[in-house]
């Protein structure tokens, strides 16, 4: 199955992505990922987005469909993909419809209210990238990685005015994208604010709907 999953930042969308990925053995692709590989690898369009992301400036559509459409031709997703931050703009949507028509969108909604929970107590290990909640899922040892013994710190786009700022620019331009899909019959919107298993399960029995 090839899924689209949208929702504003701390929905928990990376999270639900990885799980259905294991439950329905198709790769989670994140545009983020996409982006710090190509920087990585130092590939040609690695270097273009490293050069814009220096610069302070967003990605732009083309260079993002490049790079989704080079993830998609890899043979890993012959039997489908989940799509995580990609598209976000209707422009990268009519893209995808012809690299790859999407089969389903899954719309994660989440008051801000929780969002603004969620992320402001989120910490994140600095050696391994484990996540931790100071109130949900607090580590063993206060600022300390459970993992690796790393330390924890707060995400600068974690501070309560720039999830804010992130919000209102998330609404801005999905609400128009899921407006979009769902005239092509291709949404469905699950409500997001419970805790990761419970919210996998309506998923899966939404998809299967």
């Amino acid at each position: 199955m090839k899924m689209v999953f949208l929702g504003p930042p701390g929905a928990g969308k990376g999270t639900l992505a990885a799980m259905a990925s294991e439950h329905l053995s198709i790769p989670h692709i994140s545009t983020g990922d996409l982006f710090r590989a190509a920087i990585k690898n130092e590939t040609e369009l690695g270097k273009k987005v490293k050069e814009i992301l220096a610069e302070g400036r967003l990605v732009p559509d083309d260079l993002t469909i490049a790079l989704v459409r080079e993830r998609l031709a890899q043979p890993d997703v012959k039997n489908g993909w989940i799509l995580d931050g990609f598209p976000r703009t209707i422009p990268q949507a009519e893209a995808l419809q012809q690299i790859s028509p999407v089969e389903k969108v899954v719309n994660f909604d989440v008051e801000d209210s929780v969002i603004l929970f969620r992320l402001t107590g989120r910490r994140v290990c600095k050696s391994c990238g484990k996540i931790y909640h100071i109130v949900t899922m607090p580590p063993k040892n206060e600022g300390i990685c459970d993992a690796c013994g790393g330390a924890l710190y707060i995400r600068s786009d974690d501070q309560e005015s720039a999830i804010k700022t992130r919000l209102e620019a998330y609404r801005s331009l999905t609400a128009p994208l899921i407006q979009w899909y769902g005239e092509r019959s291709l949404l469905v919107t699950i409500d997001g604010a419970g805790k990761p298993d419970d919210v996998f399960q309506i998923f899966v029995k939404a998809i299967k709907g």
